[in-house]
């Protein structure tokens, strides 16, 4: 039986005119071994729904307790229709009176490996199988059994091994967060941010939804315009003494007018929505420019002392004397427009979560041009990227920097050291290189690169961080770090600055959240070597 006859009966139950779950119309390629999945599914009844990759589908069942490590304990488990690969993504709510209604997470996801079979399938249809499961929750090995005749909707009996990933008394309830969101069961209800772009391939079918976060009410937005120089401006519930609304921090391009800070608040508070999960957990590097993007900056990593006590932060326990301890976590939308507010124009989260400092969830590429660089040039060296990512099976997600140049995110799942992701990405980068040696200098010192351009993986290292999605930065017309589809780079008009705080809310609307797919922490730098 093909995959498409075997998702008949969930095609069936659905209608994907409504749901946001996928149609499994298209396959999503399977790189690095078998896939699996655990929902966590608050429907009629809160239950986990535990998938494996085979046959060109999910294999699936609902276990209302969840699976353990505990090796004491067994739980039933309901053997349920088949599911398109592309669930391994799906995260988000189900409408009301459809089938399965209620709200989803990826409560765990990784890869897994039949034992003592190669045909999973056969295993199944046989009632017993093992799988050694290689996930961030789930380790060790698993056991399915089934309990009676097969039948539609038959009773399985689900337990753990006693192996070294056993745990005694181990409990699915005290790990309720998604591994690909952060976010928990009820954040999702709340806020269904995630959707299903079935009009994309499926490896950027995952979407942020523009809005999903509430933005600033236009009651809200019309308040700021009416504050004079100075004023306390209540934004995302947050009260904000606001200075220097009228203030000039970038010069205008030719023919507009300069942008104040007034607008750089409002701008701020528009895309902090869209901002807050690629910042969220995560120490915060500013970039001050307190008198304009016309004077000379500075770094701001320490949290101020003026700091409000609601505003987030992280003690780096790591820190040695002299070194900064504490930072700035924006957790929150007002605290991202609390920091515009004290002269940061450039936003540099860190690529590793302040819950493992030591462990980056992404692996950076920066192609940074020299002075002699075209932009032509650099345009090239996107392309290779590309090519490269493509022939490796990578998903990195691309932006301009708002500058001269390009990055590329790569999401990677918890495990490598800064070491590892840096070794990584160096080799990918000198192989890149080799076809463009020309272009490339790998000297450290600017004034030694001869004007060429320089691939830095360097920036992969503790402390050290790109540009943010949506950042402003700090030259004439506030040009923002904005997001791109891989297709741009073959499009004459893209540039490096093209878009401007002015600009960015048209360009959200008509293409939705394009660096989304930075959040799905799926690849293992393993898969690539």
């Amino acid at each position: 039986m093909n995959a498409s006859d075997r998702l008949a009966a969930y095609r069936s139950m659905r209608d994907f005119g409504t749901t946001p779950e996928p149609s499994g119309d298209t396959a999503a390629p399977s790189t690095g071994g078998l896939r699996f999945v655990v929902q966590r599914h608050r429907a009629t009844a809160l239950h986990y729904d535990l998938r494996f990759e085979m046959d060109g589908v999910l294999a699936s069942w609902a276990v209302p307790k969840g699976p353990t490590l505990d090796p004491s304990v067994r739980r039933m488990a309901i053997h349920v229709e088949d599911h398109p690969i592309e669930y391994v993504d799906f995260e988000g709510v189900i409408p009301h009176g459809e089938y399965g209604g209620g709200d989803v997470i990826v409560w765990d996801r990784g890869t897994w490996v039949p034992h003592d079979t190669d045909d999973p399938v056969a295993a199944v249809a046989k009632g017993d199988l093992h799988a050694d499961m290689y996930g961030e929750k789930l380790r060790g090995r698993l056991v399915l059994v089934r309990r009676g005749p097969a039948k539609e909707k038959e009773q399985w009996l689900l337990l753990h091994k006693h192996d070294d990933h056993a745990v005694d008394g181990w409990d699915p309830e005290d790990h309720p967060r998604s591994v690909i969101s952060g976010r928990t069961n009820e954040e999702v209800k709340a806020d269904p941010a995630y959707l299903w772009r079935s009009d994309r391939p499926a490896q950027d079918a995952v979407e942020v939804v523009v809005g999903a976060a509430s933005g600033p009410s236009d009651d809200e937005l019309a308040a700021l315009d009416r504050l004079g120089d100075d004023g306390t401006w209540t934004v995302f519930g947050r009260e904000l003494a606001v200075t220097h609304l009228d203030k000039e921090l970038f010069p205008g391009r030719a023919g507009e007018d300069p942008v104040t800070k007034r607008e750089l608040l409002a701008y701020t508070a528009r895309v902090a929505p869209v901002v807050l999960p690629y910042v969220r957990d995560r120490a915060m590097n500013l970039h001050r420019y307190p008198d304009g993007a016309t004077r000379k900056g500075f770094w701001q990593k320490a949290l101020p002392h003026h700091a409000p006590d609601w505003v987030g932060r992280w003690d780096n326990s790591d820190a040695d004397a002299g070194e900064t301890r504490t930072y700035l976590v924006v957790d929150e939308p007002a605290a991202l427009v609390w920091a515009a507010n004290f002269g940061a124009l450039e936003w540099h989260p860190w690529t590793s979560p302040t819950d493992a400092p030591d462990r980056p969830s992404y692996a950076l590429f920066d192609i940074d041009p020299g002075e002699r660089t075209t932009w032509e040039e650099t345009l090239e060296l996107a392309r290779l990227h590309r090519a490269a990512f493509e022939q490796l099976g990578v998903r990195g997600v691309p932006k301009v920097t708002g500058s001269r140049g390009i990055q590329v995110w790569v999401p990677v799942r918890r495990g490598p050291t800064y070491d590892e992701t840096r070794a990584w990405v160096e080799r990918v980068s000198r192989t890149i290189g080799k076809l463009a040696p020309g272009q490339v200098s790998w000297k450290w010192r600017k004034t030694e690169r001869q004007g060429r351009a320089r691939l830095d993986f360097t920036q992969n290292a503790v402390g050290k961080t790109l540009v943010a999605p949506y950042s402003p930065r700090p030259a004439p017309g506030a040009p923002v770090s904005m997001p791109i589809g891989w297709q741009e780079l073959d499009d004459p008009t893209l540039r490096p600055d093209g878009w401007t705080i002015r600009t960015t809310a048209a360009r959200l609307d008509e293409h939705g959240d394009l660096f989304s797919g930075a959040l799905v922490h799926d690849q293992r730098l393993a898969e690539f070597r």
